[in-house]
């Protein structure tokens, strides 16, 4: 059975049910009802129509449902009769469901799973297992999302931003239990890019390709942390690459400049490059600098550093850096690293150490151990 198939007709499902006047949330338990029926029938009966199967199996749940309730509640409800299992509206609604999903009243992680659920089209258990969460925990997440949303019509949705900045977060989860997340980010994003021509879209297309291109060579034996300067290129997957530069390529050409195509833009030239030292570390900055320009994002500020460092010497990413806020993650290994190539190696040494102490994940941290003691080794002029 094509899980695929399955996953991309969810929103459409859930907008055919809002238009015969379900709300969001009866609609989407609905529907999730109807996915777990048709993974149990699917593989051996699979319907002519799989779109209008899902309506029909969907719509019976939720006049099942809004019956019970109606009868619980002791009154009754005027509702249409169900209709038959026929060829379903093709309006799609995956749009709208998006901005819905990440509506500005919801919190970000509740916004995460509710798009992953509605549009994603995955389970609770799913979602839960991905983010290594009990599955109660996260039914009560999504549960709550959804009481947030209630009454909020589908066509008052929050804005772009705020679904950009929910996939970019579902792609940064990367991945966990039986469901890849970097992965099915592309997957939405991809299916919203076809659905709006905003080249921010486009930019975060392009941006998560780019990153996803490098993905095999982050880590080597063990999970161990794999920093881009010694990641082998050979593994970077150049066909997602040349996808990511021509998407971003058309996206820039509208001159419409936001910071995904500015990420994008770094993404790429890191691609491009055949080793660290050959890097077009000076374009790097210029458009580092365009980012600090859209975003004033500290982050965006140290990574500038960063940057400058490899362009135009160590001592002067220092100078960079110390317009940095001290307490910003990162800031300390930045240090360590510029340190390191300045040739102040006992410096280098004490910062990659402390570093290794406020490190956020267990990778990280045993990598900066490594590289304090690597640095502890070397020899001194």
């Amino acid at each position: 059975m094509n899980e695929s198939l399955l996953r991309e007709l969810v929103p459409a499902v859930i907008g055919v049910l809002v238009r015969r006047g379900a709300d969001f949330s009866a609609a989407e338990d609905a529907v999730q009802e109807a996915l777990i029926r048709a993974l149990d029938t699917w593989p051996d009966d699979p319907p002519r129509e799989p779109k209008a199967w899902l309506v029909a199996v969907a719509w019976r749940k939720f006049l099942d449902a809004a019956r019970a309730e109606a009868s619980r509640r002791g009154r009754e409800l005027a509702l249409d009769a169900e209709p038959p299992p026929a060829p379903a509206p093709a309006t799609d609604d995956t749009l709208r469901l998006y901005f819905l999903c990440a509506h500005p009243v919801l919190p970000q992680g509740s916004a995460v799973a509710l798009t992953l659920r509605a549009v994603g089209g995955l389970t609770t258990r799913q979602i839960a297992a991905a983010y290594l969460v009990p599955e109660a925990t996260m039914a009560q997440r999504i549960s709550r999302a959804k009481r947030r949303l209630a009454g909020l019509p589908l066509d008052r949705p929050g804005d772009l931003a705020t679904v950009l900045r929910v996939l970019y977060l579902v792609f940064n989860e990367g991945y966990g239990g039986d469901v890849d997340l970097a992965a099915e980010a592309i997957r939405l994003t991809r299916q919203l890019a076809a659905l709006t021509a905003e080249p921010e879209v486009a930019g975060l297309l392009a941006l998560m390709l780019l990153h996803h291109a490098r993905r095999a060579s982050r880590t080597g034996p063990g999970g161990r942390l794999v920093p881009l300067a010694a990641q082998d290129r050979s593994l970077w997957d150049t066909r997602l690459i040349a996808e990511g530069v021509t998407i971003l390529r058309a996206a820039l050409a509208r001159d419409q400049l936001g910071e995904y195509q500015a990420q994008a833009a770094i993404a790429a030239l890191h691609a491009d490059a055949p080793s660290t030292a050959e890097t077009d570390w000076p374009q790097i900055v210029e458009w580092y600098d365009e980012l600090l320009r859209l975003t004033g994002s500290p982050v965006v500020r140290l990574n500038r550093a960063v940057a400058v460092g490899e362009a135009y010497g160590p001592r002067a990413g220092l100078a960079a850096l110390a317009e940095v806020p001290a307490e910003l993650p990162r800031h300390t290994a930045a240090a360590a690293y510029l340190h390191e190539r300045a040739g102040d190696l006992e410096r280098a040494a004490d910062l990659y150490a402390e570093a290794a102490r406020v490190a956020t994940s267990v990778p990280e941290r045993d990598h900066l151990t490594r590289e304090a003691a690597r640095v502890r080794h070397l020899p001194r002029p």
